[in-house]
């Protein structure tokens, strides 16, 4: 449109666009028609698209949402023309998972890798940086778990849908404690260790666990500020 077509008084243009008032139904036939075709098509992508998503699967969804838009809503294009592009865009998903499975390497191209972000009880900084996790992300998916000490923890794998793997360690062992940053007595050195953790400090940013005569900065991420280990 012109802009001197434009008139913020002309009701009926903001409501029904420039096509005639019947398009309205026909919007309704063409949104059917298209949501029970995107509902076949999700549903063939498998149970994955209702799932936690992968980078590739992400991307064919926001596909399907920008395909399906033109064919719902403008007039001068048909249903066929959306329906070429659904099964384009599925045909090229499912092409591309099926190489994948047949090569290791692409499969890690397209649908990405786990990423190992906490080993033995300690953090590895550097990996969670890359991923832009959080310390207190990992904290709350653990205490959601129950864990209170990150001497608890074996592996935390951040997985290529974005889900966080724990695995707890067969023996208890002292570690960081994992309570919220405003729970102050954990943070501040006021906390009493237990009879297991006596001598025993642990890094307040990875969690790695050292002896209380050790001075100077952590070996492991070269932080200075340290805490009570919990057992």
């Amino acid at each position: 449109m012109k802009k001197e077509e434009i008139h913020l008084e002309d009701i009926w243009r903001i409501l029904f666009g420039q096509a005639p008032p019947i398009f309205l139904l026909e919007v309704v036939f063409r949104t059917v028609i298209t949501y029970v075709l995107l509902l076949f098509i999700v549903s063939w992508l498998g149970k994955r698209m209702s799932g936690q998503l992968t980078i590739m699967e992400m991307a064919v969804l926001l596909t399907l949402g920008a395909i399906v838009s033109v064919p719902m809503q403008t007039p001068d294009r048909g249903i066929l023309q959306g329906l070429i592009l659904l099964l384009c865009a599925v045909g090229f998903q499912r092409g591309i998972s099926l190489i994948g499975f047949n090569n290791h390497k692409i499969e890690n191209i397209t649908q990405g890798k786990p990423t190992t972000l906490v080993k033995d009880g300690v953090m590895d900084l550097e990996k969670m940086a890359n991923e832009r996790i959080s310390r207190q992300q990992i904290f709350a998916q653990l205490r959601g778990q129950n864990i209170f000490n990150l001497g608890m923890v074996d592996r935390v794998y951040l997985e290529a849908a974005g889900m966080l793997s724990i695995y707890t360690a067969s023996k208890p062992r002292p570690g960081l404690p994992l309570y919220p940053p405003d729970d102050s007595p954990f943070y501040n050195g006021e906390l009493l260790a237990t009879e297991n953790t006596e001598g025993i400090k642990v890094c307040v940013s990875c969690g790695k666990v050292l002896k209380s005569t050790e001075a100077g900065r952590c070996p492991n991420c070269e932080h200075d500020e340290f805490t009570h280990a919990v057992c």
